[in-house]
């Protein structure tokens, strides 16, 4: 499974939602599994974005649905990125 990096946003619908029902959060994190996306870490950061994401997915598609879902919403933005560890990296550049 691939590991993808999502930086997220709350819009002030989000905003809204989060400060009324907090445990909100948990019940996403269970709802993305029904996109074939496994939540690994969650951070709540400060700065241009709310929360950091490591999540694992079978592909960009998984990943791609779950962001036009969530999105979809109106209570977040997501930037999904792709990643790989440091010693993949240093492998696929021999």
């Amino acid at each position: 499974m691939a590991k993808y990096i999502l930086l997220s946003s709350l819009t002030p619908d989000g905003q809204k939602t989060l400060k009324n029902k907090p445990e909100r959060i948990k019940e996403v994190n269970k709802e993305i599994e029904k996109y074939g996306v496994k939540l690994l870490e969650q951070y709540a950061v400060l700065g241009p974005y709310d929360f950091v994401n490591i999540v694992e997915a079978p592909n960009n598609d998984a990943v791609f649905k779950m962001s036009v879902e969530l999105g979809s919403r109106g209570t977040i933005k997501i930037l999904s990125m792709p990643s790989i560890t440091v010693d993949e990296l240093i492998e696929s550049l021999k």
